[in-house]
């Protein structure tokens, strides 16, 4: 699907469908009175019938109007103005594309002159709807006999006033090299543990370093990080035949002097929980444990189309969880790259044991920030649901920035705290540090195991248990959240790095 931003009149676009906005009560947007003027008022009749109220997902089909080069027209209702937040504007979108899903059209125009989002920014509108419309009609089809039909769309427009246009492309190359991102961290959420191994995500980043010149791609065996003295993450994948893997991919978009935003994905590419068994139910979806590794392979390559003027590093420590002869056991104490020894009270805490080897690792980067993304803790799901991502760090000025980068770019997160206080619950007779600290507050002290080897430098850690992927039905797969968040926040990285030379220019 090729997207762009046209600027033509309304009345005289020649594409199989316009899709234009009626407001509560019937009121016309400026696109939708000129269609109104130019069709002898056929949009004014309707309203007046009673057949096209405005009321908010309202959507109506209208064929062959008089008057006008658009072959049809779906008329949106737009609701009250206090009822465009990010949760309606996502919906209208979806229902938008699921009537036009429907249809075999080649080409659509979208024409809602700004009024689908109570946040009136045309970047942010136009980006959103690139991504969420991207999603939309991702289909997953890799390991089926028979793959899914071509989407027949081929031609996205968005219609913008002249003015705006040049920010609307540029909002739309973000958008275009966001969702590819998201739809590369989906499909490899969304493959199987016996495809999708630790070896199959280090050859995904090797391909990644094929496709841009601008990334270096480095992968540590076992043996490699024998002798860094990673012995907690390789603890985890000891019991499987799969070997684990580091990987390391760089991207040099920034001066050599800058120093680098680091992101860690967490890629445990099945969990059976080890020696603590997982319950049968539901295990099928503990292929989503490598959904961090997921989400930070998809905002590098996002990274790199999008050119970033930044330097960024991303770390995957990726490694099969299962309960083998050779398995980790309760009670185990293991070394850690830091030097700190930690016991092993529950094997299917292993997240946070693959995690901090790797935040050790990144220390070598001399970073600016560092962030890591994993579905750590289901104790995250009860916290906040299936709406927010948990956040936690040890810097407020970071935490605001993803904050903030959540918000904008409608991938939200939500602080949790990170005090002191809960240190001592991962207190060990045995070793310095006990990898589960009890039943209350799981997040927290997940988050206070990690913070124990980012002292070095900034660091937030980003709990995705309860967003990266929908159980449910038809809508069951991984969600390719965070990517936008993680963008959000390296644009925002890239546009202080300029305003700052600009400053000292």
């Amino acid at each position: 699907m090729f997207f762009e931003i046209i600027s033509d009149t309304p009345q005289t676009l020649s594409t199989d469908c316009l899709v234009i906005g009626i407001e509560a009560e019937g009121a016309l947007t400026p696109t939708a009175a000129l269609i109104d003027q130019a069709t002898g008022g056929g949009i004014q009749t309707l309203i007046n019938s009673g057949d096209l109220t405005g009321k908010a997902g309202e959507l109506l089909m209208l064929h062959n109007l008089a008057g006008i080069s658009a072959a049809r027209v779906l008329v949106a209702g737009l609701g009250k103005a206090d009822e465009r937040k990010d949760r309606h504007f996502r919906k209208l979108v979806k229902g938008i594309n699921l009537v036009l899903g429907k249809l075999k059209l080649k080409s659509v125009t979208i024409a809602l002159d700004g009024l689908a989002s109570d946040q009136s920014d045309v970047y942010r509108q136009t980006r959103l709807f690139t991504e969420w419309t991207s999603a939309d009609f991702y289909k997953y089809d890799s390991t089926k006999s028979k793959k899914s039909d071509p989407v027949s769309l081929e031609q996205y427009a968005i219609h913008l006033q002249e003015d705006d246009a040049e920010l609307g492309e540029s909002a739309l190359l973000d958008g275009v090299a966001i969702a590819n991102g998201v739809s590369s961290a989906r499909e490899l959420g969304n493959l199987p543990g016996n495809i999708c191994t630790p070896t199959y995500l280090a050859d995904k980043a090797k391909a990644l370093g094929e496709e841009f010149d601008s990334l270096k791609v480095k992968i540590l065996n076992e043996e490699k990080m024998e002798k860094l003295g990673m012995h907690s993450l390789l603890s985890v994948g000891r019991g499987s035949a799969q070997p684990s893997k580091l990987i390391v991919i760089e991207y040099h978009g920034g001066k050599d002097t800058d120093a680098p935003h680091v992101l860690v994905g967490k890629g445990i590419t099945f969990d059976t929980g080890g020696i603590s068994l997982k319950p049968g139910a539901g295990m099928d979806e503990m292929k989503f444990d490598m959904c961090g590794a997921a989400s930070v392979l998809g905002t590098v390559e996002a990274a790199a189309e999008m050119q970033l003027p930044i330097n960024l590093v991303v770390i995957v420590a990726a490694a099969e969880n299962m309960p083998g002869s050779q398995a980790t056991k309760p009670g185990d104490v293991v070394t850690t790259m830091s030097g700190q020894t930690v016991e092993i009270l529950n094997t299917d805490a292993e997240g946070r044991l693959v995690l901090c080897d790797a935040l050790t690792y990144a220390e070598r980067f001399k970073p600016a920030s560092v962030i890591d993304v994993a579905t750590l803790t289901g104790a995250c799901i009860i916290a906040l649901g299936h709406q927010a991502t948990g956040l936690l760090s040890n810097n407020d000025e970071l935490a605001g920035a993803l904050q903030q980068a959540g918000d904008f770019a409608s991938d939200r997160a939500w602080p949790l705290p990170l005090w002191d206080e809960y240190q001592e619950l991962l207190d060990s007779n045995f070793a310095d540090i006990a990898n589960i600290g009890g039943r209350s507050a799981g997040t927290i002290t997940a988050a206070c195991f990690l913070s124990r080897f980012t002292k070095a430098y900034p660091w937030a850690h980003l709990d995705i248990a309860g967003v990266a992927w929908n159980s449910n039905g038809k809508e069951k797969g991984a969600t390719g959240r965070c990517v936008s968040l993680l963008c959000q926040y390296l644009i925002d990285q890239a546009e202080a790095v300029e305003v700052n030379e600009e400053v000292h220019h």
